[in-house]
């Protein structure tokens, strides 16, 4: 279970390693009736996405304690996760192996072996990945990350929360972000506990926290659509959804073609360029899938830019 203290806790170990991402506010009167609406710009962290924080903490918390293998560590990703395991690994001089799924797009492959990372394609679903990653760790002893479902992978990404409270002075009634997995909801839900609610986003291919809230648990869902390679997650982390029963996080969907749209406005309107995941938060707002009451003040998290501009028109 992530709380408030872990999320403190992994902010002070992160401090320095991390960017502190900026907000702006979308043009007034273009989600009536909210009143203020922020945009967490988190595509400008290290690595294009939020997922640098958690993976910093994972590895430093691992340092701290003296764990760090000689075979170093491994982690499966559609491409984010790895990316930043690989990026926080090669801060620490610390070897990184990535198992990644065949369709990965190959932005993120190159992004990857930039940090240093070892590479291997296998499966053509995330989840033959992991069974590979886990595989590996297992052989070799290499110290294994999970791109959602750890402790210090939830309390990392988590600190983006608390950023969102202290940039909109306290004055944030929600926080609506996109879920895969679901570690950054997790993370948010943690640190605004009793201070703001979270709105949960899923493509509606691929709705991980909105089938378990629907059975009560964690469940299998299949997995498609445009914004697969970031939140491509056949079910709900453990953590994520504990942590989303114990703060009410509400779930909605929208569709794979308002995800593009959002997209596009996105850059057509701020200049702001998102991959489909990075998009599909906003979406809920431009949609209307979620809709915010008079004068409430909402940030949308925009989590991830490692996109392929040329898509972009």
């Amino acid at each position: 279970m992530t709380t408030t203290a872990d999320v403190h806790a992994a902010a002070a170990r992160i401090a320095g390693h991390i960017r502190v991402t900026p907000v702006t506010e979308a043009d007034p009167g273009t989600f009536p009736p909210a009143g203020r609406v922020w945009l967490k710009l988190e595509q400008l962290q290290h690595t294009g996405t939020f997922k640098a924080r958690g993976a910093l903490n994972r590895i430093l918390s691992a340092a701290e304690q003296g764990m760090i293998p000689a075979a170093g560590v491994v982690a499966a990703s559609g491409g984010n996760a790895g990316i930043a395991v690989a990026y926080a690994a090669a801060r620490q001089n610390v070897p990184a192996r990535v198992y990644v799924p065949l369709a990965v797009p190959e932005v993120k492959v190159a992004r990857l072996r930039e940090y240093g990372a070892e590479v291997v394609r296998s499966g053509s679903r995330y989840a033959e990945s992991y069974e590979e990653a886990l595989k590996y760790a297992a052989d070799v002893g290499a110290l294994f990350c999970h791109p959602y479902d750890q402790p210090e992978i939830c309390a990392g990404q988590g600190t983006l929360g608390l950023e969102l409270l202290e940039q909109t002075g306290g004055q944030l009634d929600t926080v609506v972000v996109a879920v895969g997995g679901g570690g950054l909801m997790a993370g948010i839900a943690a640190a605004t506990e009793g201070r703001a609610r979270v709105v949960a986003v899923e493509p509606v291919a691929i709705p991980t926290l909105h089938a378990a809230l629907a059975a009560g648990r964690p469940v299998d869902v299949d997995v498609s659509g445009v914004a697969a390679d970031a939140l491509g997650a056949s079910r709900i982390g453990d953590i994520a959804y504990a942590v989303a029963e114990r703060t009410g996080v509400r779930s909605v969907l929208v569709d794979d073609a308002d995800i593009v749209a959002a997209r596009q406005t996105l850059w057509d309107g701020y200049r702001l360029a998102v991959e489909h995941g990075g998009a599909t938060a906003f979406a809920a707002l431009a949609t209307g899938a979620y809709k915010p009451s008079d004068g409430e003040r909402v940030a949308v998290v925009l989590c991830g830019a490692n996109t392929d501009l040329a898509t972009l028109t």
